[in-house]
C-alpha cells in the first residue's frame, strides 16, 4: 500500500493533475442531486476534486485518514477537512445529502470496501446519493490500445475480482437500500500509455496479477508488446466510470 503521507506533495502531478480533476469533478457534479446541500467526499485525498464540487448553497466536507493528504486538502478548503477512516466515518447518520468516493473502493479489501459502502449508506439521508467510481483499474485495459488488447486475456485469467467492480458495488449497495439511478464517464487526459510504458510497468513487478501469470507469460507479453509499432507513442486515454446510487426511505440490514 502506498504511503500517502509521503506521496502527498507529488500526488496530484503524478495522477493527471488539474485536467483529470476537472474531468472527474464535471462527471460527479452531473450526478449530484440538485438539492445536495451537504456533500461529503470520503477519502478526499488532496481535495483536488473536492474543491471543484463547490456550488452556491452547498457545503463540502472532505474526510481522509492521511494527515499529509488532508493537509493539502485543507489548504484548498480551509475548515472543511477532517481526519477519519472511510470504514468509520466521523459523521452522524442521515447527515449528508451526497457522499462521493472517487478512486477509493479499488484500493480497499473486500471487507473494507463493503464497510465503506455501508458507512456511506448510513450517513446519507433518505433520497441522498452515493457517487462513486467503479471498475477503475479496468479503464486502462479497456482502452483502444494494441498493448491493452494483448494484456486483457491474460489479465482475465489470473486477476482476483475487483472490489470496485460495478456489479459488486450495485449488488451490495442494493442490500443497503441504495439503488442505481445514473452513470457518467470521464477521460483520464494524458494517461494513455505507450508500448514502452506498458512493458516497463509489466516488468516492474508492481502488479500482483503479473506474479500470478508467471514469468514466462509476462516475458511473452513484453515480447509481443515490443513488436508493436510506435513504441514511444501514447495510445488512447482511459475512460473512467462513475455511478450514482440513491438511498431509499428504509435502509435494510447489510448482508453478512
Amino acid at each position: 500500500m502506498l504511503n500517502y503521507d509521503s506521496e502527498a506533495p507529488c500526488y496530484d502531478a503524478t495522477r493527471g493533475g488539474d485536467l483529470r480533476a476537472d474531468a472527474a469533478a464535471a462527471a460527479v457534479s452531473a450526478l449530484l442531486p440538485a438539492d445536495a446541500g451537504r456533500v461529503v467526499d470520503a477519502a478526499c485525498g488532496t481535495g483536488i476534486v473536492t474543491v471543484r464540487l463547490a456550488a452556491p448553497g452547498r457545503s463540502l466536507l472532505g474526510v481522509d485518514r492521511s494527515a499529509g493528504m488532508a493537509a493539502i486538502a485543507a489548504a484548498r478548503l480551509p475548515g472543511c477537512i477532517v481526519l477519519g477512516d472511510v470504514t468509520r466515518l466521523p459523521l452522524a447518520s442521515g447527515s449528508a445529502d451526497a457522499v462521493t468516493m472517487i478512486w477509493l473502493l479499488h484500493l480497499l479489501s473486500p471487507d473494507d470496501s463493503a464497510a465503506a459502502l455501508a458507512q456511506a449508506a448510513r450517513v446519507l439521508r433518505p433520497g441522498g446519493a452515493l457517487i462513486t467510481t467503479v471498475d477503475k483499474n479496468d479503464a486502462v485495459y479497456r482502452a483502444d490500445d494494441e498493448a491493452a488488447a494483448l494484456v486483457r486475456p491474460v489479465l482475465a485469467e489470473v486477476r482476483a475480482p475487483q472490489t470496485d467492480a460495478a456489479g459488486r458495488v450495485i449488488d451490495y449497495g442494493g442490500s443497503l437500500g441504495l439503488t442505481l439511478t445514473a452513470d457518467a464517464t470521464f477521460t483520464g487526459s494524458g494517461q494513455g500509455r505507450s508500448p514502452r510504458q506498458w512493458r516497463e510497468r509489466l516488468q516492474s513487478q508492481r502488479l500482483p496479477w503479473t506474479t500470478a501469470a508467471g514469468q514466462d507469460r509476462e516475458e511473452a507479453l513484453c515480447e509481443a508488446i515490443a513488436a508493436l509499432p510506435g513504441q514511444d507513442r501514447a495510445r488512447a486515454d482511459p475512460v473512467y466510470t462513475v455511478i450514482s446510487l440513491r438511498k431509499t426511505g428504509r435502509q435494510p440490514e447489510p448482508r453478512p
